[in-house]
C-alpha cells in the first residue's frame, strides 16, 4: 500500500500538465524508494519501459532492503500516463508481489489477452477461440442473450476487426482509452456492467491483472506477442522456451500474491490523490490471494515530507 501511495502522489502532481514522461518518471522514481525501504529481498520481474522508452523499474532489478523473504515483484507506476496527463478518470499506480520464482519473467511486450470473472467452467473463453466464439460461449455459460454481453476492448486502431467481430455477435463494445488492468479486474465485479475482457496490451499489464484475479477469482489467458526476432531472443534468455504458449492465471502468478493499487485520477473503482493543503488524502485497494481479502483503505497523510513533493 505505500508503495502505490507514494507513486500515485507524485504522480499525481503531474496530473493535467499534459507531460506523460513526466509523471511516469516521478511516479516510477517515488516507486523504487518506496521499495527500496521494504525489508525484502525483492526482484522485478516484469517492469515498464522497454517498449516504449519511457522511465523503468527495470526488468532484473533489486529492491529492498536485501534482507527478509525472497519476493517476485510486477510493477505499473502509473496506469494511464495519458489519463494523468489530461486529468481523465481511471490512472493507478499498482504493483503485484509474489513469492520468489513464481511470477512471469518476460520482456516488456504486448500480451493478447481474454479474461472473464469468476463461477464459470475453465475454457469458457479461450484464446484460441475466435471473438464470435468467445462471446457466444459466455453467453450460453451465463444463460443468456449474447445481446446482454458486455465486452471492454481498449480503444487502439489494431483492435478494429475485433470490435467488429464482437459487435456482429449483438453483444456491446465497451472502449477504454487507457488501464487494461482495471478492465480486466472490472470482468470479476458484478456490478461492474463488464462480461468479457478481450485484446492486446503491456504484457506488466498482464501479470499484474492475473495477479488481481488470483485473489478476487476469474479466469485469464494471456500469450506473449513476440513478433520479431529480438523479441524472441530476450523471451528465450528470460526462459520463454515456447514463444506461442498460451498462460493461464496460475501461470502467470503461480504463488500466493498481493495487489495493490492507489487512485491518482478519480476513477469507477477509486478515487484520486487529493491536495487539501497540509493534507494528502489517497485511496488503496489491496488484494491478497491467501485469503481471498479485498480491502479499501482510504488514508490521511500528515507527514508530507515523506512524499519527496520538491
Amino acid at each position: 500500500m505505500r508503495v502505490t501511495e507514494r507513486a500515485a502522489v507524485s504522480a499525481a502532481r503531474w496530473r493535467g500538465r499534459g507531460n506523460e514522461k513526466a509523471a511516469d518518471q516521478a511516479a516510477v522514481d517515488a516507486m523504487r524508494r518506496e521499495l527500496n525501504r521494504l525489508t525484502i529481498r525483492g526482484t522485478v520481474r516484469i517492469g515498464e519501459g522497454e517498449r516504449d522508452e519511457a522511465p523503468m523499474l527495470f526488468i532484473g532489478e533489486t529492491v529492498g532492503t536485501g534482507h527478509g523473504p525472497r519476493v517476485d515483484i510486477a510493477v505499473d507506476p502509473l496506469e494511464g500516463t495519458t489519463l494523468c496527463a489530461k486529468n481523465m478518470p481511471g490512472a493507478i499506480a499498482v504493483v503485484a508481489m509474489a513469492e520468489g520464482g513464481t511470477l512471469l519473467n518476460a520482456p516488456d511486450v504486448y500480451m493478447e489477452k481474454v479474461a472473464i470473472g469468476p463461477g464459470f467452467p475453465l475454457g469458457t473463453v479461450d484464446l484460441d477461440m475466435t471473438p464470435e466464439e468467445n462471446v457466444y460461449s459466455l453467453a450460453r455459460a451465463k444463460g443468456v442473450a449474447t445481446s446482454e454481453i458486455t465486452t471492454l476492448i481498449l480503444d487502439r486502431p489494431r483492435h478494429a476487426d475485433l470490435i467488429n467481430a464482437v459487435r456482429r455477435t449483438g453483444a456491446s463494445v465497451h472502449l477504454i482509452t487507457d488501464g487494461d488492468v482495471a478492465g480486466v479486474v472490472a470482468t470479476a465485479k458484478p456490478d461492474s456492467g463488464v462480461d468479457l475482457y478481450i485484446g492486446t496490451g503491456g504484457a506488466p499489464e498482464g501479470v499484474i491483472a492475473a495477479a488481481a484475479l488470483r485473489c478476487i477469482g476469474g479466469q485469464m489467458q494471456g500469450r506473449l506477442i513476440l513478433d520479431t526476432e529480438a523479441k524472441r531472443e530476450r523471451a528465450e534468455r528470460m526462459g520463454v522456451t515456447d514463444p506461442r504458449k498460451k498462460y493461464d492465471s496460475s501461470d502467470l502468478v503461480r504463488g500466493d500474491c498481493l495487489v495493490a493499487a492507489t487512485g491518482v485520477t478519480d476513477g469507477p473503482v477509486l478515487r484520486g490523490v487529493k491536495f487539501r493543503g497540509n493534507l494528502i488524502e489517497t485511496e488503496t485497494v489491496v488484494y491478497r490471494s491467501a485469503t481471498g481479502t479485498t480491502r479499501f483503505i482510504y488514508a490521511e497523510h500528515r507527514q508530507l515530507d515523506k512524499f519527496h513533493l520538491d
